[in-house]
């Protein structure tokens, strides 16, 4: 479906909601090949006809180039051709052009007393959303010592670890689509300057050492390590960091073991400096169906049939398994930031054809905001869209033990 046709999904949902009737559609949406008649049963159960017309909207991104226009031809067809007029004139619609405010620190000169004395600010924004906050011309500031430096280029390591193919014996399946989500954050890591090192198809040992070999290099010279683990995942038992990674092998890391390898007693070379970490991977698994809002999310797109879930059972470490490491007598962790897929104890979605619905939207987000907006601002934004997709729900989170605002640099 082409884009201008979901936006006018989108903005005429609120109305299809309220006014179309369901129940002609039905029959004519099987015959003419949009739905098979298990998705018509499921939709008829999503509840009330309010909630039944809430569904089949999103549902319909899904569905194929010509789902827009039979969708049209159905409408009339049943009388509801007031309701096809409308969404014909919001797909001639232009979208709004976005207002991205540039939130990268710069330095403000005051003149009085003191002629030219430079202090360091960082400007957030010279224009709140006008249309939710009413503000024009406002302008809220931050010292620049609250953001971390990023002046080295290269500005860090990057390290990808990219698991796909897991041995019969682990009984978890090939994860379809993890190649495409690995080539998206390589090009994207690349772009904002950092030194990136992709490894594919690791036993949970091959991962261990990958790690440790990069926490032991020297990283005097550079500003910043990012981690990034495409793989299945599980619960673990934790202190600080919940889940953990599978190896191909079918052996879990605990995400708490792979964290402290880089904290400030065991990397002294990145002490004071961030240290973040991505992960792609289930947190447990339980299945969110979520609850009605009236959506205001421009985002909530639904992926198509190749649909799975990086998820697999709790295990309790035995002693064949590496447990975490007994941190209680570290220093606590600053400058580590972990960005999780999806909430603890759920799964995490992820599609053969485009990847991720979380590696795929942190790449959306971080090519139109990295410029300009500093990282935990941008993952709100990711939380944001991802948890708008779909039937099935995927809450994205964070641990956030970073002192500063992060701002990438930008080629």
């Amino acid at each position: 479906m082409e884009e201008a046709q979901r936006r006018a999904l989108r903005r005429g949902r609120a109305r299809l909601v309220a006014a179309l009737r369901v129940a002609p559609l039905w029959d004519p949406l099987e015959d003419r090949g949009l739905f098979t008649r298990p998705m018509v049963e499921e939709l008829q159960s999503a509840g009330s006809r309010g909630e039944q017309a809430r569904q089949l909207v999103i549902d319909l991104e899904t569905r194929g180039k010509q789902a827009f226009p039979i969708f049209l031809s159905i409408l009339r067809d049943t009388g509801q051709g007031d309701l096809a007029d409308m969404l014909t004139e919001e797909c001639k619609c232009s979208p709004a052009p976005p207002q991205l405010v540039d939130l990268r620190p710069v330095e403000l000169e005051l003149r009085g007393e003191k002629q030219h004395k430079r202090l360091p600010f960082l400007i957030v924004s010279r224009c709140i959303s006008q249309q939710v906050l009413q503000i024009r011309r406002c302008l809220i500031v931050t010292c620049a010592c609250q953001v971390y430096e990023l002046k080295a280029d290269p500005c860090g390591h990057c390290l990808i670890l990219n698991n796909v193919n897991f041995s019969r014996d682990s009984d978890l399946s090939t994860r379809d689509g993890s190649d495409v989500d690995c080539k998206k954050l390589e090009k994207r890591f690349k772009a904002l300057r950092f030194n990136v090192l992709t490894r594919r198809n690791l036993e949970a040992q091959e991962m261990v050492s990958e790690l440790r070999n990069l926490a032991r290099q020297d990283h005097g010279t550079l500003d910043c390590c990012i981690v990034v683990i495409l793989s299945h995942g599980c619960q673990t038992s934790h202190i600080q960091f919940p889940g953990g990674i599978y190896g191909t092998d079918g052996k879990p890391i605990p995400i708490e073991k792979i964290v402290n390898y880089f904290n400030g007693s065991n990397c002294p070379s990145l002490r004071g400096k961030p240290k973040l970490f991505f992960i792609q991977a289930c947190g447990g698994e339980q299945k969110d169906r979520g609850f009605v809002v009236d959506s205001d999310s421009p985002s909530d797109e639904a992926p198509g049939g190749s649909l799975e879930s990086d998820a697999t059972p709790f295990q309790t470490p035995s002693g064949k398994v590496d447990e975490p490491d007994a941190i209680a007598s570290l220093p606590t962790p600053s400058d580590i930031l972990v960005s999780y897929s999806t909430f603890p104890g759920f799964v995490s979605w992820r599609e053969a054809s485009s990847g991720s619905w979380y590696v795929e939207t942190l790449d959306s987000v971080l090519e139109q905001y990295a410029h300009s907006e500093d990282l935990l601002n941008m993952l709100l934004r990711v939380a944001n869209a991802v948890s708008a997709k779909g039937r099935y729900k995927q809450m994205p989170g964070c641990f956030n033990f970073l002192r500063k605002k992060f701002f990438f640099m930008w080629k």
